[in-house]
């Protein structure tokens, strides 16, 4: 419903996986139940060919766009999604689900484990994006979607658009994976591991049994710290803060002299209130796990009809352009309809949330080639 233009969504909850049919996961160990949080944005059609599954990173959820009742802010997308906006929810069904390992929702090590009664903590089996694409795999048949007209994400987001055309090429139709990767560098890996060591330092993660107990706030705020310096740009940063004094002198301490490290401070410290300290942990893992170069991409035996727009943006050091150029030169090795775009942007890898109207302009050009209006819903969120 809305009220004064603002939409109120609310998270939904699909289970499965129950005993005698846990997923098995890439590892080869079984999860089950499983439960995956999920929104939906817009309507589906009547030939059910105007889905759009979008693919969270790695602090994300399933909470993309709209106000959920009492909010102050939106989805993390919310730029993008809805009524005339990239993905036109006037026109598509906008999927979002909460990944497994996550902690908003879906299951992960945060969730109780029904043998124990018990949060699992690190009882929690080790996941891939693999195995967050073969539960989300679950849900879109759930939903009764044999053919998905778009998957799009970035950062793990796009890690998992590009699982999906690996694992179902069939059941996509487009794909727009964003400032990310076919597998992490070893620098990429080296600030995970620096993130993971950070959590795992703090006294209070007590080898992830800190359930009941508080989490490990300072570690995994530094871990935050780390990486939000990754998420942005030299240039952003010397635009927004340079060298700013919090006050007039310098204090000759160890206190918070510039403003970036208050800012550094402040982003940390709202990171633990919402984040599990685990899922980052099995999160950040399952990233530098993932590993489709070369004829991984596609394996021998599958073909795939997808259409590719490949976004990158010049000024993003964490995933560098020169990693969604190569995801087009294995695209075009394979015969595979690639676009690849650009934008010069001094924001960083943020810059997949923050360019709007550029990232507006190509997936609304792209999507209108791939989808004819032929009676879908109409709005309905």
């Amino acid at each position: 419903m809305t009220k004064k233009n603002v939409v109120i969504v609310e998270t939904k909850y699909f289970e499965f996986a129950k005993p005698g049919k846990e997923l098995v996961l890439e590892s080869g160990q079984k999860l089950g139940p499983i439960t995956l949080a999920y929104e939906t944005y817009g309507g589906l059609n009547r030939q059910k060919s105007n889905a759009i599954l979008v693919l969270h990173a790695l602090s994300g959820d399933a909470h993309a766009a709209g106000f959920h009742k009492g909010d102050e802010k939106p989805g993390w997308w919310d730029s993008m999604i809805g009524p005339g906006k990239a993905f036109d929810t006037k026109k598509y069904f906008v999927i979002c689900s909460n990944v497994i390992g996550g902690c908003k929702g879906s299951t992960g090590p945060s969730s109780i484990n029904p043998k124990t009664g018990t949060p699992y903590a690190l009882g929690f089996p080790i996941i891939t994006i693999s195995d967050m694409v073969e539960a989300q795999k679950h849900l879109i048949d759930h939903l009764g979607i044999d053919k998905l007209l778009c998957v799009v994400g970035g950062s793990m987001g796009g890690m998992q658009v590009l699982q999906w055309v690996s694992s179902y090429p069939e059941k996509v139709t487009s794909a727009i994976p964003i400032a990310t990767a076919l597998k992490h560098s070893s620098q990429q890996i080296a600030f995970d591991e620096v993130g993971r060591q950070a959590v795992m330092a703090d006294p209070a993660w007590l080898d992830g049994n800190y359930y009941g107990k508080g989490q490990p706030e300072r570690g995994l705020a530094v871990a935050r710290m780390v990486g939000h310096i990754t998420y942005m740009s030299d240039q952003s940063m010397e635009k927004k803060f340079s060298r700013k004094l919090k006050d007039k002198n310098y204090s000759f301490s160890f206190t918070t002299d510039f403003e970036v490290e208050g800012y550094l401070k402040y982003r940390g410290d709202n990171f633990v209130k919402r984040f599990d300290a685990n899922s980052y942990l099995y999160i950040t893992k399952a990233m530098d796990y993932f590993d489709l170069s070369g004829k991984k991409l596609l394996p021998s035996g599958k073909k795939a009809n997808t259409r590719f727009l490949v976004i990158a943006f010049k000024s993003d050091w964490l995933y560098p352009a020169y990693q969604s150029q190569e995801i087009v030169r294995q695209l075009k090795m394979r015969y595979i309809d690639a676009t690849y775009c650009e934008i010069k942007s001094t924001y960083g890898h943020d810059a997949f949330l923050l360019e709007v109207e550029e990232e507006t302009h190509l997936i609304k050009h792209f999507l209108n080639r791939e989808y004819t209006e032929d009676g879908y819903s109409e709005y309905n969120i």
